[in-house]
C-alpha cells in the first residue's frame, strides 16, 4: 500500500495549520500590546498636573514608587520618554506633552462612558463652601470628575474661612461646605484628618530667623491660632507678615524665602518644603477636614454630592496605617 503521498500531504497541512496558528498568535499580541491601561494615562495625567510624584501620590493614594512604576509602564510601553526627572521638579519632553493631551482626552471619555452609563440624572445647581487653604488642592479633580458623572449640574464654589462658612450654611447660603476644624461639631462628619506642619522654601532660611515671619493662608483664624499658641509655648517671638484672602501672595512669600507657614501636610505642593523638627520649630496639632450639611436636611441633588465629595476625599486624599 503506498501511503507515501498522503503522508506528505498531512505533514503540509500541518505545517499551514502551524503556521496559522503562528500568525494567530502574533496578532493577538499585537492587539493586546495596543491596548492602553487607562490607569498609567490617569496616573501620568495627575503627575503631569501636580508637578512632581510625591503630590500625585497623594491624589491617587498610592506611594510615590507606585506612581513611578506605572509612568514607567506608560513610558515602555509607547517606547518613549515622557518625563524628565530632576531632584526637585519633574518636566515633561515634547512626547510627554503630546502624550498629555491625549491622555486628558481619554481619561474624560472613559470617566463619561462610567458615569453616563452608571449613574442616575441630576440636573440643578449646587452652592459648596470650601475653606481658602484646601480649595486648591482639594476640589478641582472633585468638580472634573462629578461634572464628567452630572454634566446637567452646575456647581458653584463659595470661598471662606470655616467659621463664616459653617454660619453660610445655616444661613441657607450655601447647600454643602466642608471646614478644616480641630475636632468635628455634632452635625458634622469627619472625612480626612491631616498634620498641620511648617513649610517654608526649598533651601530656605526663613525658620532661622528672629523674630519668626510667618504667613497664614486665606486668613486662616484656627491655623494662626494653632501656630501662635504653639510658639508661645515654646518661647519663640513671631511676627506676622503675610495675612492674605490671595493665595497668590501667601506662596509667593513661602517661595521667595520671606516666611514659613502652617499649611495641611496633604495641601502642600512641591514648590514647597516640609520643615520637619530638625528645624526647631514646635509641634502643630492635627486639623479635620470635615463635611456639614443643612440641620433640616438636604435633597437628592445635595445628598448624592456630599456622598460623592466623602468618597472622593477618602479614595483619593487619606492614608492607611
Amino acid at each position: 500500500m503506498r501511503s507515501g503521498p498522503v503522508n506528505a500531504i498531512s505533514q503540509l497541512e500541518i505545517r499551514e495549520i502551524n503556521v496559522y496558528d503562528l500568525i494567530y498568535k502574533h496578532l493577538f499580541l499585537f492587539a493586546m500590546h495596543r491596548n492602553i491601561d487607562i490607569r498609567l494615562l490617569r496616573t501620568f495625567a495627575v503627575v503631569a498636573e501636580t508637578g512632581g510624584m510625591t503630590s500625585a501620590g497623594r491624589v491617587l493614594n498610592l506611594t510615590q514608587a507606585a506612581i513611578n512604576q506605572q509612568i514607567q509602564r506608560l513610558e515602555e510601553l509607547f517606547q518613549r520618554r515622557f518625563i524628565e526627572r530632576s531632584r526637585r521638579k519633574l518636566r515633561l519632553t515634547p512626547d510627554g506633552e503630546r502624550m498629555l493631551a491625549h491622555a486628558r482626552r481619554l481619561v474624560a471619555m472613559n470617566d463619561d462612558v462610567w458615569g453616563t452609563m452608571t449613574a442616575p440624572e441630576f440636573e440643578g445647581e449646587l452652592k459648596i463652601g470650601v475653606p481658602h487653604d484646601i480649595v486648591r488642592t482639594l476640589m478641582p479633580p472633585i468638580l472634573r470628575d462629578f461634572a464628567n458623572t452630572w454634566p446637567r449640574v452646575q456647581i458653584s464654589l463659595v470661598p471662606g474661612t470655616s467659621l463664616v462658612l459653617l454660619e453660610a450654611l445655616e444661613g441657607g447660603a450655601v447647600d454643602l461646605t466642608l471646614t478644616t476644624e480641630i475636632g468635628c461639631q455634632p452635625h458634622g462628619e469627619t472625612l480626612l484628618a491631616d498634620r498641620l506642619v511648617w513649610v517654608g522654601a526649598h533651601d530656605g532660611r526663613a525658620y532661622a530667623r528672629d523674630p519668626l515671619p510667618i504667613s497664614v493662608a486665606g486668613a486662616s483664624r484656627l491655623f494662626r491660632q494653632a501656630a501662635t499658641e504653639a510658639l508661645e509655648r515654646a518661647g519663640r517671638d513671631w511676627r506676622l507678615v503675610c495675612e492674605d484672602l490671595n493665595m497668590l501672595v501667601f506662596y509667593a512669600t513661602l517661595e521667595a524665602d520671606q516666611t514659613v507657614a502652617p499649611m495641611l501636610i496633604f495641601t502642600v505642593p512641591d514648590s514647597l518644603q516640609v520643615l520637619g523638627a530638625e528645624y526647631g520649630l514646635p509641634k502643630l496639632p492635627a486639623f479635620n477636614i470635615n463635611l456639614y450639611a443643612p440641620k433640616a436636611g438636604v435633597d437628592a441633588l445635595a445628598s448624592e454630592m456630599a456622598s460623592y465629595v466623602k468618597d472622593q476625599v477618602v479614595s483619593r486624599y487619606r492614608r492607611t496605617g
